[in-house]
């Protein structure tokens, strides 16, 4: 049974605060004036949990396109709820799961559940949801944003996959170049105490040292660098202008910029075309875009919409937006058209991010491996000058 967290006045006007088991929140309620006791607030102790937890969107989105399924084959709501948390394999889920189904069984819609677990269940989601429940169309709304979640984690997962071999890269340079001049460089130095050292050679000499000697010293300069680095990104004027520094990378820039576009395209069609109004539709857009330059585009471009004018204006100064997309936004604007030209746009920008995101990669990877090997050849020159030139004159002796 599940339980409830409570706060209440007792007869006296006390407040009061504990934890009881009810079959919902109206149960409770009923059992609080059965102990004269007036509630306050009542909250799911297991929804509070849960709230600190995460699910991940694969989870998600395959559960949207479950319950779709069984409310499209005339399965009601409670019973498509209990086969849910039945056939769902992660514990988190499950548990939140248990708790909207307390929460329609008490009357409460599907929206209201949902909106009880903003972490797992976003405004995008329950907006599109709540407008599926007002014009009975909430198996379409559910199967959109399966989809929907489905294709944005295809999206992230090739992003963050063609990212890891760059990062393995480098990061097995730094150990290398780290190790070497932590174990290898300081053999060297009793055996090339007596010859002249050219500058490479006192550069990796000295790396070496500070390295060994100091390294708790270079310790405490990264971790002050990071928390620098942290605390500037924590200011906005700080996040935009790297944005703007991003967007300026040649091929990654783009990438990047094509991104947040893809991912405006896709909420804002996916959202009008599911009965979800313009206004708030931009406004549930701007914070998921994730891009600050972009939601503010958008936040003119809402003003705009309120005001009585044309959303493509806003979205085309700047030059964020490629003339091409403007020009399929204004036409689709006039013909009245925009859900379905904004999700033709999504698909399609998408497909050429997917190769930009290539051409990235290919890119990144021969960068980095000239990196790695500037620095082994670094360190083969820093040694083998000084030998070359002990050779020699011991030559000519």
């Amino acid at each position: 049974m599940p339980k409830f967290r409570y706060t209440a006045l007792n007869a006296d006007g006390r407040q009061v605060s504990g934890q009881l088991e009810a079959e919902g929140e109206a149960a409770a309620v009923r059992i609080l004036g059965e102990r004269q006791l007036f509630p306050v607030n009542i909250a799911s102790a297991d929804a509070s949990q849960s709230k600190r937890r995460r699910v991940s969107s694969r989870d998600i989105g395959m559960m949207y396109g479950q319950l779709a399924d069984l409310i499209g084959s005339g399965v009601p709501m409670l019973r498509a709820l209990d086969s849910l948390i039945r056939s769902t394999v992660n514990s988190q889920l499950k548990a939140i799961l248990k708790e909207v189904r307390t929460a329609v069984a008490d009357g409460q819609t599907l929206t209201d559940a949902l909106r009880k677990f903003p972490e797992v269940f976003p405004p995008l989601h329950t907006s599109m949801v709540q407008a599926g429940e007002r014009a009975s169309f909430l198996e379409d709304v559910l199967r959109s944003l399966s989809e929907f979640l489905e294709r944005l984690d295809e999206l992230r997962a090739k992003v963050m996959g063609a990212m890891i071999y760059p990062a393995l890269l480098s990061a097995l340079g730094a150990t290398v170049m780290a190790g070497a001049l932590i174990f290898f460089v300081p053999k060297f130095e009793p055996l090339l105490a007596g010859a002249q050292k050219p500058l490479p050679t006192v550069l990796l000499f000295g790396a070496s040292t500070i390295l060994r000697s100091y390294w708790y010293i270079v310790a405490l300069v990264l971790a002050g660098l990071i928390g620098a680095l942290v605390s500037a990104l924590s200011k906005e004027s700080s996040r935009r202008t790297l944005e703007i520094w991003q967007h300026r990378v040649p091929v990654v820039g783009t990438a990047l910029k094509m991104l947040a576009i893809t991912r405006f395209c896709r909420i804002l069609g996916t959202m009008l075309a599911n009965g979800v109004p313009m206004l708030g539709a931009l406004k549930i857009a701007k914070d998921a875009t994730g891009s600050r330059l972009l939601g503010e585009k958008i936040a003119i471009a809402a003003e705009s919409i309120r005001d009585g004018k044309s959303l493509s204006g806003p979205l085309s100064q700047g030059g964020l937006f490629p003339d091409q997309i403007m020009a399929m936004i204004t036409v689709a604007e006039e013909s009245n058209k925009l859900d379905k030209v904004l999700l033709q746009i999504a698909n399609t920008v998408e497909r050429r991010t997917n190769q930009q995101v290539d051409q990235s990669v290919r890119l990144i990877e021969p960068v980095i491996l000239c990196l790695v090997a500037a620095g082994i050849g670094f360190l083969a020159l820093g040694l083998l000058l000084p030998i070359f030139t002990l050779a020699g004159s011991l030559g000519k002796h």
